[in-house]
């Protein structure tokens, strides 16, 4: 449909009022106590996933973020290709914008990540073996520098482990051998001997041949001397529920003398999710959160993001959704409530 200058200049006029309007909406308070007050008593953090745009934007967004976490991770402003686009050219702007306004809700930081298969600038694919090592000590220099006493733990290598049990194939893995592992987290001690180091690992939730793996890979780092404090699991689950190992998992990893973290938890459903479903989904949030309460290592329970509007899960994944505690509109579903009485008892 045309239209004439004067009609796009109302329409620009319109769309302007209607965003400030949305920027300026208060949150509508949660029920209870706060995720963030619940944890506390039980030396629980309870944290979530956020993105800077939504941040900025949606007022909304950000008092519940600050009102109901006690620590945020940056979805993806902390991750290389976005921090180091141009080789040596840092852009901090996005990720200094989530830690200002963490440190303003006296918040912690998970900073996320720093050695990644994705997500990786096109710059690093041309270099060798000695460019890539020097790159990679390099950035994370510069990255944990830059934060060096305000993220209080730190992704160090993110999903380093394949499907079969094996060390995943990655520039990292195919240029300088299993060695970068150790290397990675040496070079971010050094940058920062403060910030709890971590391991982050997608579907190792469960005692299988990827939690197998990750496991021996600890267990010889920890050996190594290897600067390694703790093993993050990502729980990214549906209906088919918690594995009924988790929580044998969780112990076998505490027993290496290392701290867990539930870093990634959400709950896909099939769309449309019917009210049946909902409550289904409450019930594995809630065995999340109890099997974390269960092992005294694990100090830290994080949400990937907390409102279905702002969801890797509905933006990626076809025909699945719904994934997380409170609707688009920022209202609570009956997961929220289950996280709530989950943490009370």
């Amino acid at each position: 449909m045309a239209i004439g200058a004067a009609g796009l200049l109302v329409l620009i006029v319109a769309l302007v009022v209607a965003e400030g309007l949305r920027q300026g909406r208060d949150a509508k308070p949660l029920p209870g106590q706060s995720l963030r007050e619940l944890g506390q008593p039980r030396g629980l953090s309870i944290g979530t996933a956020v993105r800077v745009d939504a941040l900025r934007n949606q007022k909304a967004y950000r008092q519940l973020v600050a009102a109901q976490f006690s620590s945020v991770t940056p979805e993806n402003e902390m991750k290389w290709g976005l921090v180091e686009p141009e080789r040596g050219k840092f852009r901090f702007e996005a990720a200094d914008a989530i830690v200002d306004a963490a440190g303003s809700a006296g918040q912690a930081v998970r900073g996320h990540t720093l050695v990644y298969h994705h997500q990786l600038p096109g710059w690093l694919g041309g270099l060798g073996r000695a460019g890539l090592r020097a790159a990679t000590e390099e950035h994370i220099r510069r990255v944990v520098g830059h934060y060096r006493g305000r993220v209080a733990v730190w992704d160090v290598v993110n999903e380093v482990i394949g499907d079969r049990g094996g060390l995943r194939r990655s520039p990292f893995a195919a240029k300088l051998g299993p060695d970068y592992i150790a290397q990675a987290f040496r070079a971010a001690r050094r940058a920062d001997p403060a910030a709890r180091l971590h391991i982050n690992e997608a579907g190792a939730d469960a005692i299988n041949p990827r939690s197998d793996r990750l496991y021996a890979l600890v267990r010889s780092l920890k050996a190594s001397g290897v600067p390694i404090d703790g093993v993050g699991l990502q729980m990214h689950v549906d209906l088919a529920g918690v594995p009924p190992t988790y929580v044998a998992n969780l112990r076998r990893f505490a027993a290496l003398g290392v701290e867990l973290a539930i870093t990634e938890a959400d709950v896909a459903l099939k769309l449309p999710a019917s009210a049946a479903d909902l409550r289904a989904q409450a019930r594995v949030y809630r065995t999340i959160v109890r099997g974390c309460l269960a092992v005294k290592a694990c100090r830290s329970l994080t949400f990937w993001g907390f409102t279905d509007g702002r969801s890797w899960i509905s933006e990626t994944r076809s025909g699945l959704g719904a994934a997380t505690l409170l609707d688009a509109a920022l209202r609570p579903k009956p997961a929220f409530r289950a996280v709530q009485r989950a943490l009370r008892r």
